[in-house]
């Protein structure tokens, strides 16, 4: 589809120039026809190369944001499809799990160990789908303006703490470092702030692991409050930090890609930072890994 855009275009540049060749040299022909001097006569070929290299360069620009636009809505409608795709095998993969987990609990007589093992990996499953489903709703109701931003006092360092714990319990494992001071308050949208903060840790268990050595770091600097979340996982190349935040985008290749997900989780936490007046961004951590730090203006 690329391919054809491009080639649809640079048809069309060089008709449009061959046309506005031929028209020149129609409209100077015509004026060396007409009795005139020879100082009016070099005067219209000026004005005619003049006038029309000024609409050359127009309609060149208009070209060039026209093949932006059309590449831009392209690359989106590949998104889009590889979100169907990708968003249909994780829908279908955790309920499939659950179904599978309720059945060996109804057909066997299991030892309670065993059964309680099985009914918490339903509920991590349960866990991973309601998370999916609330990102596709709530990516709809950014995309329809219909969320707004419901300020009041936090105590943040508690909100932190409470997810992290939430985090442990759910892969039985305290992985999650945190470097939080405490009693740290804002005026702000606890909500927002919560989704912000899992979206960027369900980012980091994904593609790092649990095993990358996984932070959460609260400071305050000046009149500004920073958190973020850091990991040693295989990092973000510089090329691709901006597009993360873009809808349905996911690094690498659709093709060869091993890690499954829905675009939405970066896309949905740089949405809500900006609602609540403040600024995500991605960056490289030491020795290795990525930071993905939230600015707030207090």
């Amino acid at each position: 589809m690329k391919k054809q855009a491009n080639f649809f275009l640079v048809v069309l540049i060089i008709y449009v120039f061959l046309q506005f060749i031929w028209w020149g040299n129609l409209l100077i022909r015509l004026s060396g026809q007409i009795a005139i001097s020879e100082v009016d006569y070099q005067r219209r070929i000026w004005m005619i190369i003049g006038e029309g290299s000024v609409f050359m360069l127009i309609l060149f620009l208009g070209i060039l944001k026209m093949r932006k636009v059309i590449l831009k809505e392209i690359s989106l409608t590949q998104r889009q499809s590889n979100f169907l795709l990708s968003v249909t095998h994780e829908l279908k993969t955790p309920i499939s799990s659950i179904k599978l987990f309720l059945q060996t609990l109804l057909r066997h007589e299991l030892p309670e160990e065993k059964k309680t093992d099985l009914l918490k990996k339903a509920m991590d499953e349960n866990e991973r789908l309601s998370l999916l489903i609330d990102n596709i709703l709530h990516a709809s109701r950014v995309e329809n303006k219909s969320l707004q931003a419901v300020k009041s006092d936090i105590n943040f360092s508690d909100l932190i703490q409470s997810i992290v714990d939430r985090f442990h319990k759910r892969y039985l494992q305290e992985f999650i470092t945190i470097e939080v001071a405490t009693d740290v308050h804002l005026y702000g949208d606890a909500f927002l702030l919560e989704m912000i903060l899992v979206n960027l840790l369900e980012n980091a268990c994904k593609y790092a692991g649990v095993h990358a050595n996984i932070g959460v770091y609260l400071k305050q600097e000046q009149k500004q409050l920073v958190f973020g979340v850091k990991d040693e996982g295989p990092g973000i190349a510089v090329s691709e930090r901006e597009a993360i935040f873009y809808k349905f985008y996911r690094v690498g290749n659709e093709e060869t890609r091993q890690k499954q997900g829905s675009g939405l989780g970066l896309f949905i936490a740089a949405e809500f930072a900006q609602l609540q007046g403040a600024q995500i961004t991605c960056k490289e951590n030491t020795p290795r890994g990525t930071i993905f730090e939230v600015t707030l203006t207090l």
